[in-house]
Parts: C-alpha cells; structure tokens; sequence
C-alpha cells in the first residue's frame, strides 16, 4: 500500500486569486495555468505504517497548517476508500525548486501528494478525483494534475463537485512555447498567498472588478492559445498579473510581492520588445517573475533575467501529466 508520483507546478497565465468558499477552497473566479517541466515535486505514500500518520516535507517534519492541509488529503482518501481499514499514513515529499518563493510548490506538491495517495489506496486512476482532492489541500494544485495548458472551473455547486481543472491544450499542443523562471530571492514570502489573498477579497475595494476581468481573460487565453498568438497572450498575461497585484496594494493593509529585482527585470523585458524580442513577464504571488516567450528567444529571455540579478534562471517547457514512479522516497 504505498505509492510515489511526480508532478509539476503550474503558472497562472489569468490567475487565481481570491475563494468565494475557504473550507472547500473554492474560487470567485476560473483560471488557466501552464504547467511546467523540468521543475517538479515528488511524493511518496504508504497506508498501515507506524502508529500516526507522520508528514515530512523536503527533509522536516511538518507542523500546523502544513500538517493538517496534508491529513486532510489523506483522511478524504481514507473515506473514500471505505471498505478498507487503510490505517496510519506516512507522507515524504521533496521539491527540486524554492518553496513559498511564488513558483506554485504547493501546487506540484498535493497534485503529486493526491496521485500518489489515491494509488496507494487501490483507488482508480481519474484525472478529475485527483484534481478534486489536490484542490482541497491547495487551490492552483488541481492544475497541476495534467500538463499543458489547464482551466480550474469556478464551478457553481456549493459542494464543489464541479470545481476542478481539465486540460485545455496538452503540452504538445505549442511545443515552442516557453517559460523561464527568474529566481531573484529565495527567501520564504513573510505573507503566504491563502493570506495574501484573503486580505484582498475582504479589503481591496478593486476586487469585485478583478473578478470579472480575470474571469472574461480566461475566455480570450484559451482563443490565444488555440491559435498560438505569443504577442496577444504575452499583453494578457501581463495585465492580468498587474490587476492581481493591484488588488493586493489597494488592499488594507496594503501588501506588496514586488522586490527591486523583480521590478528591475519587467522594466528591461519592456525595453526588449522595443528592439523586437517577443518577452511578457508573469508573476505569481512572490517576487520571482517569469518570462513568456519561444523556444527561439529563450537564450535572450535567460540572458535579460541574469544582467538584472537574477540568482538562478530556470527555462521551462510545458509539461506533462503528474504520473506514478516506481522508485519511492521511503
């Protein structure tokens, strides 16, 4: 009874941002992301270990909220799989990227955590329960289930059974696309997202018109994508990421991601479309932008990250579905 899987964090091109319902960790508003590869996490699960359930998370043992987000995974995974006494759990997770630094970590961590748990359990391979079930432990997490280009549903069911991602475009759809990380601090966000973002829903008197915008973008993404306009998706990518920051800064008290660097680098990527190269930043809740552009200007997009601070570049490619390895953590 134990299972490992992989999976890959995901970027919001319309973001995410703000839950109508906390408990159920639904959202006010659809969001499409594209789900990038090589970074990831892994995760393995065991049911019927030790005495307690026990949760490590890249080399310490998890505490709090961090805990309880992961026990509710697992006790969701042991009720459904009723007709068996699955026991104790024991949970070991590991990234190969920053966490709590804007790069969706949480994300890659319960898509993975909710494969590999459904595995160990005996429960049927389904995009659509793991997607379900990751969303209870982190919203963006239900994108990171499959790869490409993937739509997190609002949904309208007060029980959130119609709120979950499905992949608009897999990840051979624009084989050219590309995302490169720019790594400009990697110390841990004082304010975590599900804060940051409640205080905008319940203070920024901008948000009830992020909410409409963002939700009318997720419609005019997927015509970008499905024509592969760079330029049309690269403007929106860039508006939406301002429009969600600035709910944030109008918010009280105001809360701000942006660090020098990250400024630094948005004012030198506009610089660059002006001498023709095709580069649109997004960002996440942290300070780490990414840059969305093709495989033939990536070089340009790393070198443009570098000469503006950046401490590690990581250029991606769209990646594919969270799947299972044979090789476990424990």
């Amino acid at each position: 009874m134990k299972a490992t899987a992989l999976a890959h964090p995901n970027l919001a091109l319309v973001k995410y941002w703000g839950k109508r319902d906390d408990a159920l960790i639904l959202p006010h508003q659809s969001s499409l992301s594209l789900t990038l590869s090589p970074l990831s996490v892994r995760t393995t699960v065991a049911f019927g270990v030790g005495s307690a359930d026990a949760v490590e998370l890249n080399g310490y043992v998890a505490k709090g909220s961090e805990r309880d987000r992961v026990l509710r995974v697992l006790d969701t995974v042991r009720a459904e799989a009723k007709e068996r006494s699955l026991g104790p759990a024991k949970m070991v997770s590991r990234g190969d990227f920053p966490a709590s630094a804007g790069l969706a970590s949480s994300a890659a961590g319960f898509a993975a955590l909710a494969v590999a748990a459904r595995a160990a359990a005996g429960l049927p391979a389904d995009p659509r329960a793991s997607s379900l079930l990751a969303r209870l432990g982190s919203g963006s997490a239900c994108r990171s289930v499959q790869g490409g280009l993937c739509e997190w549903m609002r949904g309208e069911r007060p029980d959130g059974s119609d709120s979950y991602a499905v992949q608009r475009f897999d990840e051979k759809h624009w084989p050219e696309l590309r995302m490169v990380v720019a790594i400009v601090s990697r110390d841990e966000k004082e304010v975590k997202s599900r804060d940051g973002m409640k205080n905008a829903v319940e203070t920024s008197p901008y948000y009830p018109a992020w909410i409409k915008d963002a939700e009318a973008e997720v419609v005019r993404a997927r015509d970008y994508i499905a024509r592969k306009d760079l330029q049309a998706l690269g403007e929106m990518c860039e508006r939406n990421a301002w429009r969600m920051h600035a709910t944030s800064l109008a918010a009280d008290p105001p809360l701000c991601y942006l660090m020098p660097g990250t400024l630094a680098l948005i004012h030198s990527l506009r610089e660059q479309r002006k001498k023709g190269v095709p580069v649109w930043f997004t960002l996440d809740a942290g300070p780490n932008p990414c840059i969305l552009t093709d495989a033939a200007h990536e070089v340009a997009a790393e070198a443009v990250a570098r000469a503006c601070g950046a401490t590690e570049v990581v250029r991606c490619v769209p990646g594919g579905d969270a799947r299972l390895l044979t090789e476990h953590l424990f």
